[in-house]
């Protein structure tokens, strides 16, 4: 059973795009897109630098495009999962049907923007704990006023707060904690500092017709299948402000009967994670179009159930 996963921000790296847009038709979808949600995704995306791609109005719109971009170049997959990290959760709700790939642009570059609205209001940021033990990691983040925002599996666990909050972490690990690793995000993504950010989100959905989705799609919220398109994108708009559980969701593969693991670009971040927390599922991260065959050929290998 084949898993189809999108990853979240701070994958992107200057230039990321430029091969896939070698491929047939690529320039074309993606120089639409960019008509379509007034951004350049083009040049984002070929020849912006890091500090350009990391404004959260920029990096979530083109994270999502090229998870789209690549997944198109794959040909037909029929995965038996899918789901995203964070903003990948809106690529796979393209994947899943529940939103087209306009839609889901559309709605996704008013999250960016929103959040990068709400991320001003104060100086915060993301920070990735490496190793330790959550039943001691967590407490010791809520008692220097960090949130969990992200619960990844296998050891890692990333911090979201103001920046003085963040620094005060660097000096004070958790025991067991080998690293602390800042994150190229501009804000303290999934938690109460998004709060701003709903109101516009839910405002913007409210001119979907979300559909049902025709693959399972597992949701961060809780790592639970969703059946219902607009419970989907309900799930969508709340998760700007929650944590990310995206331990469960991986349980929920495991459960499902997992066999194979795709990350769509920019690939690489979910499969190292997934490598870890799930033995003996084959991984395939989509880097370059180089990776394509490779991952054509986990597909004819593991069906859909």
């Amino acid at each position: 059973m084949l898993v189809l996963v999108a990853p979240g921000q701070g994958a992107q790296t200057p230039g990321f795009l430029t091969p896939w847009l070698e491929l047939p038709g690529a320039a074309d979808r993606l120089a639409a897109w960019s008509d379509a949600i007034g951004l350049d995704l083009v040049r984002y995306g070929t020849k912006a630098d890091a500090d350009e791609i990391r404004d959260t109005a920029v990096a979530q719109p083109l994270l999502v495009a090229a998870g789209l971009l690549s997944a198109a170049a794959l040909g037909d997959v029929a995965p038996g999962v899918v789901a995203g990290h964070s903003v990948g959760e809106f690529t796979a709700a393209a994947f899943a049907g529940v939103l087209d790939s306009e839609a889901a642009l559309r709605l996704v570059r008013t999250r960016g923007l929103a959040m990068a609205e709400a991320a001003a209001i104060t100086a915060t940021g993301m920070s990735a704990l490496l190793g330790g033990d959550p039943e001691v990691t967590v407490p010791h983040l809520e008692k220097l006023g960090l949130t969990p925002a992200n619960v990844n599996g296998a050891g890692q666990i990333v911090a979201a707060g103001t920046l003085e909050q963040l620094a005060a972490l660097e000096a004070d690990k958790p025991e067991g904690v080998r690293r602390v690793v800042a994150l190229k995000v501009a804000g303290a993504f999934h938690t109460h500092h998004m709060a701003p950010a709903v109101a516009k989100l839910e405002e913007a959905a409210k001119e979907l017709s979300p559909a049902a989705p025709t693959t399972r799609y597992v949701s961060n919220k809780d790592g639970q299948v969703v059946t219902d398109g607009a419970e989907v994108v309900a799930r969508l708009v709340g998760q700007v402000a929650n944590p990310v559980r995206w331990d469960l969701c991986m349980e929920t593969f495991q459960e499902l009967g997992a066999t194979a693991l795709i990350e769509v670009c920019p690939g690489g971040t979910l499969t190292g994670i997934a490598k870890r927390a799930l033995p003996g599922v084959a991984t395939v991260a989509l880097k370059t179009p180089d990776d394509l065959d490779a991952a054509r050929t986990l597909i004819a290998e593991h069906a859909a159930v």
